[in-house]
């Protein structure tokens, strides 16, 4: 990492309206674009008078929608104003952008005035020398904290909690309580709960803030608390937490290690990203992207992607393999050929809608052991009902152009055998890899696109030697 030897005059803003007009909370484009302009013309004063008044979530979106390149000159010419609050707002890969240009020095004095949780999320993505090099400038009471939480296991519990908490013995009076909190030196920045703890420091019991200030000083914790902490375990997998939260409308939840001692806590508002970042890895997944890589470096890109496409050239050729056993049915009747990737096109577009559904129910909890059976005959069902109406429509066009009607039946048969079995394996194949440990958002369409494509091109060119041959 380069260090930043200097840092401009900060200037006043100038007159602009940067937020969207159409939505109130974005960037405009137009503004965004001045912006690129000025750091384009390298006009440091522009740049920096138009982005220094931003909010700091403001400022993140800009980081998100520029290159690289200018977010290392953008960030040199706010290295003396960044703020902290902007550094965790933003995408991991711009983030790793900036720290790679405000240097291990500054970077690690803005990652101590951060919580726990967010040093650590910026920390995880980084590579273990730039990592280490942070590490090693950090004041020692907060690489202390740093250190423990990156060893929990990527995306738990023990990655998503903050170590500051409020915890009083559960003996306490609403009195004793308020006095503790109006003497601390040091309380959280934002807490809606406080929790009762035994003497062994386990959780047992909680109390929203705002439900203690309204009762009388001589009240007793054990009286208002509610006894069920929905306490989660440190190796808590997020989506785990996610649940929890939803589930019982939750806005803070202590966290817990192998002896049942209160470490820690997880507010809401990590939750909600913890949840936009399930639902952007669950749709980058099922197109074939590991991450999102739209602001990037192109080999990063190309990196992140090429896996996948690999895989995808040795399940074309499979499918290429079935059509090759079909060479003279295709040699004598042309019309195959016209109409063959009609159906699998209609199987992969039925299995899709199946999956998509299905990874969706498996992560909110919906899809389960007891119900998941049902699910499966529904979508083989669901798939023979539209396999048959759009078949019939498909038959009726293909008879209308090739004035067969073999040939139509043909269509028809093959249409409701595909989409049923592509309804079928939409469904079963989720849950499948969901039962063996394997995240169905990342492989589920691999395996859809090669049962759709070999069962469609089978059946259609099977039932056509068959009955046309």
């Amino acid at each position: 990492m380069s260090d930043i030897s200097h840092a401009p005059e900060k200037l006043s803003a100038p007159e602009f309206a940067p937020l969207d007009p159409d939505t109130g909370f974005s960037l405009s484009p137009e503004f965004v674009a001045e912006v690129v302009d000025a750091i384009g013309a390298e006009d440091r004063a522009t740049a920096r008078a138009l982005v220094y008044p931003l909010p700091a979530p403001d400022q993140a979106e800009l980081f998100d929608q520029i290159t690289p390149d200018e977010r290392h000159f953008l960030t040199e010419i706010l290295s003396d104003a960044f703020d902290s609050e902007t550094l965790a707002e933003m995408s991991p890969e711009a983030a790793e952008d900036v720290l790679e240009a405000l240097g291990a020095e500054k970077s690690a004095e803005m990652l101590a005035e951060m919580e726990t949780d967010d040093a650590v999320h910026i920390l995880e993505d980084l590579a273990p020398e730039a990592q280490q090099e942070i590490l090693d400038v950090l004041p020692a009471d907060v690489r202390d904290e740093v250190v423990e939480s990156l060893t929990y296991p990527l995306e738990s519990a023990g990655r998503l909690m903050r170590n500051t908490l409020v915890a009083v013995p559960e003996s306490w009076s609403v009195g004793d309580t308020i006095d503790y909190l109006r003497a601390a030196e040091e309380l959280p920045e934002h807490f809606y709960v406080l929790y009762a703890v035994d003497g062994q420091f386990h959780p047992t019991g909680r109390i929203l803030l705002g439900q203690m200030l309204a009762q009388k000083r001589e009240v007793k914790l054990q009286s208002i608390m509610n006894g069920s902490t929905y306490s989660v375990h440190t190796h808590t997998d997020q989506e785990e937490v996610a649940h929890l939260f939803r589930k019982y409308a939750l806005v803070e939840a202590p966290v817990v290690n192998d002896a049942g001692r209160l470490v820690g806590t997880i507010t809401v508002d990590d939750v909600v990203d913890v949840i936009q970042e399930e639902e952007d890895e669950d749709y980058l997944r099922a197109g074939g992207v590991s991450t999102q890589d739209f602001g990037a470096r192109i080999l990063d890109a190309v990196k992140a992607r090429f896996g996948w496409l690999f895989l995808n050239v040795w399940t074309a050729a499979l499918a290429a393999l079935v059509i090759s056993q079909f060479e003279d049915s295709i040699e004598k009747i042309v019309a195959l050929a016209v109409v063959m990737p009609i159906v699998s096109a209609m199987g992969g577009n039925t299995g899709t809608q199946a999956v998509t559904v299905a990874v969706r129910a498996i992560a909110t909890k919906h899809l389960t052991s007891a119900n998941r059976w049902s699910y499966v005959r529904k979508e083989a069902l669901i798939g023979f009902i539209n396999g048959s109406a759009l078949g019939l429509i498909m038959a009726i066009g293909a008879y209308l152009w090739f004035r067969e009607v073999p040939f139509a039946g043909v269509l028809f048969m093959a249409a409701v055998i595909t989409m049923s079995i592509a309804g079928l394996f939409g469904a079963l194949i989720p849950i499948m890899l969901d039962r063996r440990g394997i995240d169905p958002a990342i492989s589920s369409s691999i395996f859809l696109t090669t049962v759709t494509d070999c069962m469609g091109f089978f059946s259609f060119l099977g039932l056509a030697t068959l009955i046309l041959l």
